[in-house]
């Protein structure tokens, strides 16, 4: 069994989170991805949606993709959601011997060394970055901190789905490059533009018959 964690706010969720959902679980041939909505980011800014919208726009953009699941876990928390305590408890409940890929953004991994409990982090799973085309190594270790270059860059691991990645080491999955943003969507919504072909219908509609996103009269 190899199951993936891909986390994040989706304030809303869009095709853009979707189809990296979908190379992730192709690249490392994963039986699973469950998304992880996050309840309350410790170093983002607030979000718009409530939990529960939250979690019902993510069970309606995943509908009918069996390899697709979701995580409430984060949103049943009280207090900052912390990936670490939801990878702890991941760990707990699978085992030793299930493989754990935890992804995330190219960006995040660049401020990696700022997370909870971030050296740990790489002893519960397996992290997979998703990088857009054209992701250069070298200027990242330019950019990171001393600390996390020393730590991250021997862990990189050439990726090969027919000799699962073990927990510590990290693998660049190269993604589509879709252009799309959940702020440029709120953006859209707030100002009376059409969202269309940005997000899934039913993920829109949702969005629109709750008012999530419109401008405050």
């Amino acid at each position: 069994m190899r199951l993936g964690i891909f986390g994040g706010s989706f304030d809303p969720i869009h095709y853009g989170h979707l189809r990296i959902a979908e190379e992730f679980a192709d690249l490392l041939a994963l039986n699973r991805v469950d998304l992880l909505p996050t309840a309350n980011p410790p170093h983002r800014q607030a979000l718009q949606a409530g939990n529960v919208a939250r979690l019902e726009m993510v069970r309606l953009a995943i509908a009918g993709n069996p390899r697709l699941g979701l995580d409430a876990r984060e949103l049943q928390r009280s207090g900052p959601a912390y990936t670490f305590d939801s990878l702890c408890e991941l760990r707990a409940e699978l085992g030793p011997q299930l493989k754990l890929s935890w992804l995330i953004g190219a960006d995040s991994f660049l401020s990696l060394d700022r997370w909870h409990r971030w050296r740990e982090l790489l002893d519960l799973a397996h992290l997979a970055v998703a990088c857009r085309p054209g992701f250069d190594l070298l200027r990242w270790k330019e950019l990171a901190s001393p600390e996390l270059a020393e730590q991250v860059l021997p862990r990189i691991q050439t990726l090969s789905v027919t000799d699962p990645l073990d927990a510590g080491t990290i693998a660049l999955l190269p993604t589509t490059p879709l252009a799309i943003s959940s702020t440029a969507i709120r953006a859209q919504l707030a100002t009376g533009h059409s969202a269309r072909y940005l997000l899934p219908d039913t993920v829109l509609d949702y969005a629109g018959r709750h008012l999530l996103y419109q401008a405050a009269k």
